[in-house]
């Protein structure tokens, strides 16, 4: 049996390979990754209520890195969130609502992320309705991040996983996609969440200060907040709860402008807009991420950097090679 060490160093690697290849000649299968200690990688998230979502990260991630390697901020202490997480490595936090929310949010997952580095060769983080997706064509999320050099931040192509109320009436039970098979092109959610540099996240989690943007082509940010009408409004309705005991507007506060009810919208407009979205001929994302690096550049003197996020101009059927993933 054989447990990779973890030091991160190029060469500890290399002879990571050479002893699965030396029980390969042997005639021994080696453990796969998702079988041994792995110290590959590890997800983070942050979450306070969001059991529904939650759930989704814990069925991925859980099942993917083993749920030892999950790490939860649970903001405010839910007791069901703890339930739900047991077997994760969870961290309660007070919960008291606070006009600079994703400011200090991000300053934690940013340390958090730091610190893990240090026992991981990978660390996944996020909101916990965003879930890195490898393409099922290309293997397993773990073995494939195994073999990816060190020293990168990666960044997936950032996709929406839509309710389509005219065509999808089932309700969501134990499986999202599947059930759901319609996705929205989403540039504002191509994140670098795959970090394996000392680098710095921005709030909010859409830039960071790296400054080589890394796309592998089978790697996909699935974001899962309009992925069920019903689960929608609930969650909208406790994120406004949320904002109104603040008592400052969507420009007084470092929270995003959708947990404002005054910036909410209609609800059923929202969802009845995705059917209006052109469906592409193919689930083929090359020209996206040709545009990500042609745009590359520094976000102004902030120190972080960006591409291009044009607004979503279609939507893409889902191939069936991904149902059941979650």
């Amino acid at each position: 049996m054989f447990f990779p060490h973890d030091s991160g160093g190029t060469d500890d690697w290399r002879f990571s390979f050479a002893v699965r290849a030396l029980c390969w000649a042997r005639g021994k299968t080696p453990l796969s990754w998702s079988e041994q200690m792995q110290t590959v990688a590890a997800a983070v998230t942050m979450v306070r209520d969001d059991v529904f979502f939650l759930k989704a990260w814990l069925r991925h991630y859980g099942g993917l890195l083993g749920r030892e390697n999950c790490y939860i901020i649970n903001h405010g202490r839910g007791a069901e969130v703890a339930a739900l997480a047991e077997g994760c490595n969870v961290v309660g936090i007070p919960g008291d609502p606070h006009p600079n929310f994703d400011m200090k949010r991000w300053r934690l997952l940013n340390g958090q992320v730091a610190g893990l580095r240090s026992y991981y060769r990978h660390v996944i983080v996020g909101d916990v309705d965003e879930l890195v997706v490898l393409d099922p064509a290309a293997g397993n999320l773990l073995d494939f991040l195994a073999q990816q050099p060190l020293r990168r931040v990666l960044t997936p192509v950032g996709l929406e996983v839509v309710h389509r109320l005219d065509c999808e009436p089932v309700a969501l039970q134990d499986s999202i996609l599947g059930p759901r098979r319609h996705l929205r092109l989403a540039s504002h959610y191509s994140k670098p969440c795959v970090i394996s540099l000392g680098t710095k996240i921005a709030r909010g989690g859409h830039f960071s200060q790296a400054s080589k943007l890394f796309t592998p082509d089978p790697l996909y940010l699935f974001h899962l907040k309009y992925c069920d009408f019903p689960q929608y409004v609930a969650a909208m309705d406790r994120r406004n709860r949320v904002t109104e005991e603040l008592d400052v507007g969507v420009k007084q506060a470092a929270i995003g402008r959708h947990w404002f009810a005054e910036a909410r919208g209609e609800d059923r407009v929202v969802f009845d807009d995705f059917a209006k979205l052109p469906v592409a001929e193919a689930f083929d994302f090359t020209r996206v991420r040709r545009r990500m690096h042609r745009s590359w550049k520094p976000r102004g003197e902030t120190g972080y950097w960006q591409f291009d996020r044009p607004e979503a101009d279609r939507q893409f059927v889902l191939p069936e090679r991904f149902w059941g993933l979650f």
